[in-house]
């Protein structure tokens, strides 16, 4: 089984549309969409769920009216200003909580549980390409690297329980950790930029992440026609740091009505369409 991580250095270059092209050209693959923080590959796949899990990382502290003598010790040792006093009474902001556990350290009447942090969920489903797995981070939940390994370990397993030989990730823009947990071991990165200054800056960082863990990276400039001269620039730059430069991704207002209508545009007659399945053609070159 081999991944294959469709990354971008930055939001809105159209990664997760090529991913979900990708996925779709592969045929009966597993699709893993590791951007927890603003998921959407659902919106194209129309999954239906199977399995929902929770996903607990981390800890909060609560406090027990019942058992609270209102003496304050916990709000003077929360460096986090997460203890609030209000009408006489102690409570601990969820959202503040850093999860340190002093204040159930210092709690001279135990009266604080320290119970392992509800973070979001995580998802088996099945759509028309084959599994989804896919997940929410919740409101102000952090440890989103967590949920990311949790993503791709199931996303794994099931592809080695039905035999499935390529795992298509969608991960999340930036080189964060999230990023980190999404990319590290993949068989092969590709990296989705655009043609403009802040394309080719968040690529160049992307780009030397993927160096820093010796991981084969593939660079393809989606829209390139709106700035041809910048796109051949990042092609340029991409070669000089040792990526492999696939084919350009024309602009296209089709891949938008595709998306209305929940399909990939490759599954409709679209010009970048073809763009796509040649680029498809050399990652295959890549991933034997």
């Amino acid at each position: 089984m081999k991944e294959l991580v469709v990354i971008s250095g930055k939001g809105g270059t159209g990664k997760t549309s090529v991913a979900a092209s990708l996925a779709a050209l592969a045929g009966q693959v597993v699709v893993a969409d590791c951007d927890v923080d603003a998921a959407d590959m659902h919106l194209l796949l129309a999954p239906e769920v199977k399995e929902r899990h929770e996903f607990r990382c981390g800890n909060e502290a609560v406090i027990r009216p019942k058992d609270c003598h209102a003496c304050g010790a916990c709000l003077a040792v929360c460096r986090f200003e997460a203890v609030r006093k209000e009408d006489g009474a102690f409570r601990v902001d969820p959202a503040a909580c850093e999860g340190c556990g002093v204040c159930v350290r210092f709690c001279p009447a135990g009266a604080i549980d320290f119970p392992e942090r509800l973070c979001g969920e995580w998802m088996l489903s099945e759509t028309r390409l084959g599994p989804l797995v896919h997940a929410r981070l919740g409101v102000a939940a952090e440890n989103s690297g967590k949920l990311v390994s949790t993503v791709r370990r199931e996303a794994a397993r099931v592809a080695a329980a039905r035999c499935l030989p390529l795992v298509v990730v969608d991960g999340p823009p930036g080189i964060g950790c999230p990023v980190i947990a999404s990319l590290t071991g993949a068989a092969l990165v590709l990296v989705v930029t655009e043609p403009t200054v802040s394309g080719e800056h968040d690529l160049a960082r992307v780009l030397a992440l993927a160096k820093h863990f010796q991981l084969t990276a593939a660079v393809c400039v989606n829209k390139w026609d709106i700035n041809p001269e910048m796109a051949a620039r990042i092609e340029a730059m991409a070669r000089l740091a040792g990526a492999r430069v696939v084919d350009r991704i024309c602009y296209d207002r089709g891949v938008t009505m595709a998306q209305t209508r929940g399909l990939t545009a490759v599954e409709t007659d679209t010009p970048c369409g073809e763009d796509i399945r040649k680029i498809w053609e050399e990652l295959k070159t890549l991933l034997v």
